[in-house]
């Protein structure tokens, strides 16, 4: 199942706590703030397309959580344009808010072409044209044991970026429970030493960051999971879940690391990553876990929610082309706090 997220304009941008929901439910449930860029992925092989879909991580596990019955909004931006229809189309169908999507009309919504060949790494090459007015969003309601999930190069580059962080440092201060995906899509142009400032203060600002091999390769060259946490991560304080797709979860937390090792193999490793990314969010909420519980959770208990994440993560790729299978969707929604 391969997912993404999207925004919408404003003429003048209200002070955060005057921003409301229209949706009565989002104000009677802890409420998740999805963050990043909306992009069609086309996969070819051979030269020969073979099949497009709404791309990245983040919009992946919203429509997994949106699926599940969970308030979910989408805050991005794509064109007015048929491409863009498809995106917003996309996120509705999985019952995802797109109040948030600023549908800009100087340009063309982005797409990446991602070409295979056998033995060889991927080759992406980026599309589209954004506005040089960019990212003119109304920010949902942000409230406290809220869960702000935010990647890719949204995070780090200009121009969002300073309205982002502004939002982030917000959630931050309304104590939202807030999970960074550091990572960005490789083929992305721009130099990574002037935007690690930028990766630094996410990571201030976050409870938990989730990342993977080939993120912190893009990020942090030639250094292993426990060099990026020693060396970048841990002065910050978040908890520190590095993934290997298929395989296990190693958390970090102050001293602590404990490694969950997880046997599946897959090469859908983006449908992967989104249900274990949507599994972590749900087992934060049907355990009731709140934002002052994050700091002080025991090894013995992201134990527990490593499995829910691996099992999300399984059911993830082994329905991705048809979504969540309708009976683990029922169960998991049983489970929720009502």
């Amino acid at each position: 199942m391969l997912f993404y997220f999207c925004c919408t304009n404003f003429a003048y941008r209200k002070p955060y706590s005057e921003v409301t929901t229209q949706n009565h439910n989002l104000s009677k449930m802890r409420k998740i703030i999805t963050i990043g860029e909306s992009i069609i992925d086309t996969i070819y092989q051979d030269q020969q397309p073979l099949c497009s879909f709404v791309g990245g991580r983040v919009s992946n596990a919203a429509a997994i959580l949106g699926d599940l019955g969970l308030p979910v909004a989408m805050v991005s931006e794509c064109c007015n344009d048929k491409v863009g229809d498809w995106v917003v189309d996309f996120f509705e169908k999985h019952h995802v808010d797109t109040k948030s999507i600023d549908r800009y009309t100087d340009g063309t919504t982005p797409f990446a072409a991602i070409f295979k060949q056998a033995g060889e790494p991927d080759k992406i090459v980026n599309y589209g044209v954004y506005p040089s007015n960019r990212f003119n969003v109304i920010w949902p309601r942000i409230d406290e044991d809220d869960i702000v999930l935010f990647g890719s190069y949204y995070a780090i580059d200009a121009p969002q970026r300073e309205r982002l962080f502004d939002l982030l440092s917000y959630a931050a201060e309304r104590k939202a429970i807030v999970i960074y995906l550091p990572g960005f899509q490789h083929g992305t142009q721009f130099n990574i030493t002037k935007v690690m400032p930028n990766i630094l203060e996410n990571f201030e600002v976050s409870n938990i960051v989730i990342d993977h091999d080939k993120d912190i390769n893009n990020m942090f060259p030639d250094q292993d999971s426990d060099k990026v946490y020693n060396n970048h991560i841990k002065f910050y304080g978040p908890t520190y879940i590095h993934i290997t797709p298929g395989d296990n979860a190693t958390i970090y937390k102050g001293m602590d690391k404990t490694i969950c090792p997880f046997t599946c193999e897959t090469s859908n490793h983006l449908g992967w990553q989104a249900g274990f990314i949507a599994g972590v969010i749900y087992e934060l909420i049907a355990r009731d876990l709140r934002w002052m519980d994050i700091d002080t959770l025991s090894s013995s208990l992201w134990r527990e929610i490593m499995e829910g994440a691996f099992e999300f993560a399984a059911g993830s790729i082994s329905y991705h082309d048809k979504g969540i299978d309708p009976l683990f969707v029922s169960n998991k929604r049983a489970a929720l706090p009502q």
